[in-house]
C-alpha cells in the first residue's frame, strides 16, 4: 500500500481517482504543526531553535496518519509546491516520524491524471532550503509580533498587535489618508463645444483647462465673433495586445475589479478550483504558460474563433525572485467552459479561462484619429478623439480592467470631416471640474502597491489585509459623499449665461480607511521603529527568505543579524519613550474654561473636558460612529457631553440614553439594551420604549423556570443553549441535567460545587 498525503479533502478525493488500488490518499487538512500560542517557542540563545507542537484539533489527524504510515510501503507527501507546502511535508516527515528510505516529495501544479501520473515517475527529496525560507519567515514575524505588540500595549493601548507585513501595509493606507487630508482641491472648466457640418452635430473638447469665471467668459467672448475650421484630420493605426495571463495578484486585482470579490474571497475560490482539478496551481508569481497549453489555447481559438484570431505568444516573468510555480493561473483543459456548478467559482473560472485565452490571441488593430479644430480669433484648439476597431482580435474576448479614474472622450462616431473644412459652432459649455486627491486604496489597488514595492508575497496578501481590518487598524467601507456646487456657463444663440448647480462629491465604494487607533499607532511605530516600517526594508527580507530559498544564505545568520538592532531599540523605545495618544487640544469648554482634548484612551477614542493635573478629574465621552480625533471639532466634541441624556419616564422609572465601552445604549430599571442603529444624541422615547419591550419579550421566551420562594435563581436559553443564574453569577448544567426538570434545590446544589462560567471567563482574561 502507498499513502499520499495532500493538503485538503478536496484534493484527496481529486487525486484518489486518477491513481490506482495500490494508493490511498488522506488529507493533513493544511497546517500540522505551528509555535505555540504562548511561552518561548524560539530559544534565541540557541540558534532560534523552534519549538513545533501538532496543533490540538490535528492530533486526531495525526493520530490516523501515524497509523497509515506504518502500514504503507511508501509515503508520497504531495502538498503544494511552494515554500508553504514544502514546510507542511516537512512537518509531516517530523510529526509522523517518516523514514528517509520509504518517503517521496512529489509536486505537481495542475491536478491532471498526467501531472499525478508524471509526479509519480518523478519524485524528489524534501527541499531543506524551501523549507528553511519558510521557518525564517514564520520565527522572524513571531518576533517581531510578541517583541511589538507589548510596547504598543504599554505605550498605546492594551490588546493591541504588530506585525512585520501588516504594519507595514497599515502605514500605506495611513500615508495615503495623510495626503487626502493635506491635498488642496482646486478648480477649473473643462469646455466642450458643439460643431456642425453638413447639418450633422458633433462634440468637441477645448485641449486646455480654463482656472476661472472669467477666463471662460472672455474665451466664450472670442467665440461669438470667431469662424471655425478643421485644421487637421490625423489618422494613425494602432493596435492593442492582450495582458499576459495571470499571476496570484493580477487574479486577486482583477477579480476585484471586474467581479467584486475581495481579496480573501478570490483565493478561496481560486482554491477549490483548484482542488477539483479545473485550474492550475494559484499561487503562482509566473506568467509563463507550458507547451502544452499554448498547443490547447491555439487548438481552442482556432475551432471557436478562426486562425486569423490566433497569435501563439510567450511570456517572460518580470519579476527577479519569482516564487516556486512555473506556469501562470491557467484553465485545466481549455476546451472546458463549465467548471462549477457554484456561480461565484463559475465566474472566477470564466474570468481566468478569458485571460488565459486572449493571451495568445492576435492584436486587436485600431485606427485611431484626431480631428483638430482652430479658429483665427482664438490661441486655443478643439479636438475631437477617436478609436475605430477594424479588427478586434483578442478583444473579442477580453480587455483588462484599470483602477485609474480617467475621463472618456473617445468617441466611435466620428464626423465625415477634410481639412479647411467651415464649421458652425451651435453652443459651448464649460463645467467647473476639481482637481482629485490621490485614491483611496481598494483591496486591489492595494494588491497591486505591495506587489510593486515587494512587500509581503501575493500568497499572504489576502491574510494580511484581512488581519488589520480584525485587529480595527483599518476598516472597508462606502461613503456617501456630500453635496457639492459647481458653476456652468454655457455659450448659446441667447448669448453666456451662468448657473450654479449641485452634484454629489466624494462618494467612496469598497475603499480602505485607517482607524483613529490605526493611524496613532502607525505614527508611534513609524517614530521608534522606522526600519521595520521602511519599504525598502521590508523588501530587501522578501528577498532574503528567496536567498535562503535558494541554498545562499543560512537563514539562522540572517535573523542573527535581524534581531540584535530591534531588540535593542524594543527595549530603548519601552524605557525612553513616552505614550501615544494622538493627542489633540480642541479649545476650551466655554463652562468650565478647561481645554477639550481628543485622544485614544484605554477603550478608544474619547474626548475628555480637563486635565489629569486639574483639581477636578476629567470628564470623558466616547466618540460616536463616524467621528474621529483627527477631524473632530470642539462643537461637536462639546455635543458628546450631553450625555448621558435622559429620555423621560417608562413605568415610572427614568429612560437614560449613552454610550459606553461597547457602544451606544439605553437604560432603564438597570437592564441595559443595545442601540447601535441610533444616535443616543437623537433617539426619541418612543423608540427606545420599543427597544426596551423587545430586549423584554426575548428574556420572557428565555426563561424556563424562576423560583417563587427565591426570584433571583432563574433557569434561562442562552447563546449556547440553557443555564442558571443566581443573580449575576451563570452555571452551566451538568452533562444530562433536563433543564425543564430542574428544582430549586438542584440549583443551589450544582452552584455549590461549581464555579460560575462567567466569573471564570473574566479570571481568565485578566491573567492575559
Amino acid at each position: 500500500m502507498n499513502l499520499v498525503i495532500v493538503e485538503s479533502p478536496a484534493k484527496a478525493k481529486t487525486i484518489e481517482g486518477y491513481l490506482g488500488k495500490d494508493f490511498v490518499v488522506r488529507s493533513s487538512y493544511g497546517h500540522i504543526r505551528d509555535l505555540p500560542k504562548k511561552g518561548n517557542a524560539i530559544d534565541i540563545e540557541n540558534g532560534f531553535a523552534p519549538t513545533y507542537e501538532v496543533m490540538p484539533d490535528k492530533k486526531k489527524v495525526i493520530t490516523e496518519l501515524k497509523k497509515l504510515s506504518k502500514d504503507a510501503e511508501m509515503v508520497w507527501l504531495a502538498t503544494d509546491e511552494d515554500r508553504e507546502g514544502e514546510a507542511i511535508s516537512w512537518h509531516l516527515f517530523e510529526a509522523l516520524g517518516l523514514k528517509e528510505d520509504k518517503t517521496k516529495r512529489i509536486v505537481f501544479h495542475e491536478i491532471t491524471k498526467p501531472a499525478i501520473t508524471s509526479a509519480i515517475e518523478n519524485p524528489r527529496v524534501i527541499d531543506k532550503h524551501l523549507v528553511d525560507a519558510q521557518q525564517a519567515r514564520r520565527i522572524l514575524d513571531r518576533i517581531v509580533g510578541f517583541e511589538l505588540s507589548p510596547v504598543l500595549w504599554k505605550k498605546v493601548k492594551p490588546s493591541l498587535s504588530a506585525g512585520r507585513v501588516q504594519s507595514v501595509t497599515v502605514r500605506l493606507i495611513v500615508e495615503r489618508e495623510k495626503e487626502i487630508n493635506a491635498f488642496t482641491s482646486e478648480s477649473y472648466f473643462r469646455v466642450k463645444a458643439i460643431f456642425e457640418t453638413k447639418g450633422k452635430p458633433f462634440t468637441s473638447v477645448l485641449n486646455k483647462r480654463l482656472k476661472t469665471v472669467e477666463e471662460v467668459n472672455a474665451f466664450f467672448e472670442k467665440c461669438q465673433e470667431a469662424t471655425f475650421s478643421v485644421q487637421e484630420v490625423d489618422k494613425r493605426p494602432g493596435k492593442k495586445s492582450p495582458a499576459a495571463p495571470f499571476t496570484t495578484s493580477t487574479l486577486q486585482q482583477e477579480a476585484a475589479r471586474k467581479l467584486g470579490y475581495s481579496v480573501a474571497q478570490t483565493m478561496r475560490l481560486a482554491q477549490q478550483l483548484y482542488e477539483a482539478g479545473k485550474i492550475t496551481y494559484m499561487r503562482t508569481d509566473s506568467v509563463n504558460l507550458s507547451k502544452t497549453a499554448i498547443d490547447g489555447a491555439t487548438a481552442a481559438i482556432s475551432k471557436d474563433f478562426g486562425d486569423e484570431y490566433v497569435n501563439p505568444r510567450k511570456y517572460s516573468t518580470k519579476t527577479a525572485n519569482a516564487q516556486e510555480a512555473h506556469e501562470a493561473i491557467r484553465p485545466t483543459y481549455f476546451d472546458q467552459l463549465s467548471a462549477s456548478d457554484d456561480g461565484q467559482q463559475q465566474k472566477l473560472y470564466d474570468l481566468i479561462w478569458k485571460r488565459a485565452i486572449a493571451s495568445q490571441m492576435s492584436d486587436a488593430k485600431l485606427l485611431r484619429t484626431t480631428i483638430r479644430i482652430s479658429s483665427e480669433a482664438i490661441e486655443e484648439r478643439f479636438e475631437v478623439k477617436g478609436e475605430i476597431i477594424t479588427f478586434d482580435g483578442f478583444l473579442k474576448v477580453y480587455l483588462e480592467s484599470t483602477d485609474d479614474e480617467v475621463e472618456e472622450d473617445n468617441n466611435s462616431n466620428l464626423p465625415n470631416v477634410a481639412e479647411g473644412e467651415e464649421l458652425v459652432l451651435k453652443s459651448a459649455e464649460a463645467t467647473e471640474r476639481f482637481t482629485h486627491h490621490p485614491a483611496r486604496y481598494s483591496e486591489a489597488s492595494l494588491v497591486k502597491k505591495l506587489e510593486e514595492l515587494g512587500i509581503g508575497r501575493p500568497s499572504t496578501y489576502a491574510p494580511t489585509i484581512g488581519t488589520i481590518q480584525k485587529r480595527g487598524y483599518v476598516v472597508k467601507e462606502d461613503r456617501e459623499g456630500s453635496p457639492r456646487d459647481y458653476r456652468l456657463v454655457t455659450l448659446a444663440d441667447a448669448g453666456i449665461e451662468a448657473k450654479t448647480e449641485s452634484e454629489n462629491s466624494g462618494v467612496e465604494k469598497g475603499k480602505l480607511f485607517p482607524t483613529d487607533i490605526g493611524i496613532v499607532v502607525n505614527d508611534f511605530l513609524e517614530e521608534h521603529f522606522t526600519k521595520i516600517l521602511d519599504y525598502n526594508f521590508t523588501a530587501s527580507v522578501e528577498e532574503e527568505f528567496d536567498t535562503i530559498s535558494r541554498g545562499e544564505l543560512v537563514w539562522t545568520d540572517m535573523l542573527a543579524n535581524f534581531y540584535k538592532p530591534f531588540h535593542e531599540t524594543v527595549e530603548d523605545t519601552l524605557e525612553n519613550s513616552e505614550r501615544a495618544t494622538g493627542e489633540r487640544i480642541l479649545g476650551k469648554d466655554p463652562k468650565s474654561g478647561k481645554q477639550v482634548i481628543a485622544r485614544i484612551g484605554r477603550y478608544g477614542p474619547m474626548v475628555q473636558i480637563g486635565e489629569v493635573s486639574d483639581e477636578e478629574k476629567p470628564t470623558f465621552a466616547k466618540l460616536r460612529v463616524g467621528q474621529s480625533i483627527q477631524s473632530i471639532v470642539l462643537e461637536d466634541a462639546l455635543e458628546l457631553f450631553k450625555l448621558p441624556r435622559s429620555l423621560g419616564n417608562y413605568q415610572e422609572k427614568e429612560v437614560v440614553a449613552s454610550t459606553g465601552r461597547f457602544g451606544p445604549f439605553v437604560r432603564h430599571d438597570g437592564i441595559f439594551v443595545n442601540i447601535k442603529d441610533h444616535d443616543p444624541l437623537e433617539i426619541k422615547l418612543e423608540t427606545a420604549i420599543e427597544l426596551i419591550e423587545a430586549k423584554a419579550e426575548a428574556a420572557r421566551k428565555a426563561l424556563i423556570h424562576e423560583f417563587e420562594h427565591d426570584p433571583i435563581v432563574k433557569v434561562v436559553v442562552g447563546r449556547y443553549g440553557p443555564y442558571f443564574a443566581i443573580g449575576k453569577d451563570n452555571y452551566k448544567l451538568p452533562k444530562g441535567e433536563d433543564a425543564e426538570k430542574l428544582t430549586l434545590e438542584r440549583c443551589l446544589e450544582i452552584a455549590s460545587t461549581s464555579t460560575p462560567s462567567n466569573k471564570s471567563k473574566r479570571k481568565g482574561s485578566k491573567k492575559k
